[in-house]
């Protein structure tokens, strides 16, 4: 589900507060230090932000890249509690970064602003032109929340839970042999619905249907649509097509006894082995990742852009 928030709002994951405008502002920006571009553009939003006299927070691994004032405040490890007392977390980098982002900014509920120094960049709000914008918009506080919805995943096996995690994009199952399928069968809301050999399965969330499950076909969904979608990678089989599930719905995986292990991939960061006989089970997340917008664009301008879409010759609605 995609939900517009107050303008300038922050918050704990069960509920959003209003800031007091008198109180001291602190905003965390999170970078991708390694690259050139990337430190440029963390200078140019730091000293924005300082002159116009927002506190900033940074981890001591990305401060060290960088030229900053002793007014600079540093952080040991990006846990959720690094954002304690800070309106807004912004994310420089590519998606990559950006989930990076989403692991903080989801458990402490402030919103998270991406600033797009990648490729296409789904998950942010802005491109690297545009740091001079999201300075004066972050002080004047010139921006929407909106949630995003999440999943909360569960491994089980032989009625013993291995393992637990979350994704704001997708959750997906994969084979680990290059030379050997993996046998699955898919469930959803306690019945089978198919099972066959593939690569492996992916479990998404709207946001996530233009990440992985895009790569795997699936359908692109709108953000703002309550769906959990199941998207095939290379089946070997005649009924394998993407599914739409509703937000209420659980969706399963069970890995076949007889197949080889296989390992499961949280928003292409977090991975754990899964054993022969495994469940991996997929439902709504309990607590949306908050996303800063700065513009009032839809979801369609937004996919024309980041894939360059032929859109020549369009006319429009008659008037």
């Amino acid at each position: 589900m995609t939900t517009t928030g107050t303008t300038g709002t922050s918050g704990a994951p069960d509920a959003a507060r209003v800031l007091d405008p008198a109180a001291e502002r602190t905003v965390f920006l999170l970078a991708h230090t390694g690259r050139p571009a990337a430190i440029r553009s963390a200078e140019l939003v730091v000293e924005g932000l300082i002159k116009s006299g927002l506190g900033v927070r940074l981890l001591e691994s990305e401060a060290v890249d960088l030229p900053l004032p002793s007014s600079v405040e540093t952080v040991v490890e990006a846990t959720p509690d690094v954002l304690d007392g800070c309106e807004l977390l912004i994310v420089l980098g590519g998606d990559g970064t950006l989930l990076r982002g989403a692991d903080i900014a989801r458990a402490s509920g402030v919103p998270m602003l991406g600033v797009n120094l990648g490729r296409v960049g789904f998950l942010a709000e802005a491109e690297r032109d545009d740091l001079d914008k999201v300075v004066r918009r972050v002080v004047s506080r010139s921006y929407e929340v909106e949630e995003r919805m999440t999943i909360d995943v569960l491994v089980h096996n032989n009625g013993e839970v291995l393992h637990r995690d979350w994704a704001l994009n997708e959750a997906a199952v994969q084979k680990v042999s290059p030379e050997r399928m993996l046998e699955v069968v898919l469930e959803i809301d306690g019945r089978p619905v198919t099972g066959f050999g593939c690569d492996g399965i992916v479990c998404a969330t709207p946001t996530g249907s233009t990440a992985y499950a895009f790569s795997a076909g699936g359908p692109v969904v709108w953000p703002e649509v309550e769906a959990l979608l199941m998207v095939p990678i290379s089946a070997h089989a005649l009924f394998a097509k993407p599914l739409v599930t509703s937000p209420t719905s659980v969706l399963a995986v069970e890995i076949q006894p007889h197949t080889p292990a296989g390992v499961l991939w949280c928003d292409g960061r977090r991975t754990v082995e899964l054993p022969s006989g495994a469940r991996v089970e997929v439902r709504r997340g309990a607590v949306p990742v908050r996303l800063a917008r700065l513009h009032q664009a839809s979801f369609t301008d937004r996919l024309v852009a980041k894939f360059a879409l032929p859109v020549s010759g369009w006319r429009g609605a008659p008037h």
